[in-house]
């Protein structure tokens, strides 16, 4: 259910991204060569392998493992969240903002029915927090692979870069969530078990992931990306099977429709609009992504400025706010299905927002 679910929210972004496509050639026509060399294909590649890692570790077992090792723990429930926080950005650092949500939502589930604790807020601070932790580093979100494959910055170049605003942001989310819950005692229990064969698919895809970020820093990412696909194929289908490519063919459409869009002689106007806000790239990210989400975006912007520190750190604002600022946050939102939760994630979303927002400034 959880799959289908995420799959309806990108079903509604491929449909739109399918329906504007005509249109951007029928007001400039383009040959069909000229489509496929608008998509970032070191990016689209590499996001394919980073997808298919993390889906084998997710299926391993031992993420999830780990987590309900961990919380039973805990003896409040602020320090739960607070626990559960951390993991959330660790691991959405690693195996990006949204898979990070699929292997955490049903152990925040189940935790909910376990012990009482308040499950929509619980859910709401994880997508804050996974979006805060997946800003540190080049694979933790999409916009951030897209901006340092575009950056030509190494993979721990880019992660400097970028941890003065990820790991303000993250502090930010937990002084809020000592705020949003209590400390009153829990008590916790979830089983967990795993076979021989979890245990192999989870270290070879663990020891993949290096190896894999190490291909991305020489350009190496289709080349990478086929070999585990080869080897997925081989030894363990069902992770091939399981991967979200449907997700992978919209990103393609948004290289086109958005590489389309830039060559409009209005939107030019507006991206040059956005450049001339103060701290041009920082500002005109955040609020775009408000309109259009962080990823389109990092996209488009990427044709107006070099700027990266700003553009960057500008998407990773850009996802909190209103939901549509980052697909993990729509994830997160449409997985829990808890009645009024729209309306609770921006009564803490938007304020994080404009926090973020000032800080993003200050520390620029």
């Amino acid at each position: 259910m959880r799959r289908v679910l995420s799959r309806l929210t990108e079903d509604y972004l491929l449909l739109a991204l399918l329906l504007l496509l005509p249109l951007l050639l029928w007001s400039q026509p383009t040959r069909p060569l000229g489509l496929v060399t608008l998509v970032d294909w070191q990016t689209v590649t590499a996001l394919a392998g980073l997808m298919m890692l993390s889906r084998a570790l997710e299926d391993s077992g031992y993420l999830a493992r780990f987590a309900a090792w961990l919380l039973p723990r805990c003896h409040s429930e602020r320090m739960l969240v607070l626990l559960m926080l951390l993991f959330a950005a660790l691991l959405s650092a690693i195996v990006t903002n949204d898979v990070a949500l699929f292997i955490l939502l049903p152990v925040t589930l189940t935790i909910g029915r376990l012990t009482g604790v308040a499950m929509g807020r619980l859910i709401i601070f994880l997508a804050l927090a996974v979006n805060a932790g997946s800003a540190l580093t080049p694979i933790g979100n999409p916009q951030n692979l897209l901006l340092w494959q575009a950056s030509g910055y190494n993979f721990w170049q880019f992660t400097l870069m970028m941890a003065p605003l990820a790991l303000s942001l993250l502090l930010l989310i937990l002084l809020l969530s000592g705020v949003a819950f209590g400390s009153h005692k829990l008590s916790i229990a979830v089983p967990h078990s795993n076979s021989d064969d979890n245990r192999r698919l989870f270290g070879w895809s663990l020891a993949g992931y290096p190896l894999f970020i190490l291909a991305m820093e020489y350009q190496l990412a289709p080349e990478a990306a086929l070999v585990v696909l080869l080897a997925y194929a081989l030894f363990k289908r069902r992770v091939v099977m399981e991967i979200d490519w449907l997700l992978l063919l919209a990103f393609m459409l948004m290289f086109i429709d958005l590489g389309l869009l830039a060559q409009l002689p209005f939107l030019q106007r507006l991206g040059a609009q956005l450049m001339a806000l103060p701290d041009a790239s920082y500002t005109g990210a955040a609020l775009l992504s408000q309109l259009i989400s962080n990823v389109p975006a990092a996209i488009f912007l990427q044709h107006f400025t070099d700027d990266w520190r700003g553009l960057s750190w500008g998407v990773s604002v850009g996802g909190f706010g209103l939901a549509i600022g980052s697909l993990a946050n729509l994830i997160a939102l449409r997985l829990s299905r808890q009645p009024g939760l729209w309306r609770e994630f921006h009564y803490w979303s938007l304020p994080v927002f404009l926090l973020s927002l000032l800080l993003g400034w200050l520390l620029l």
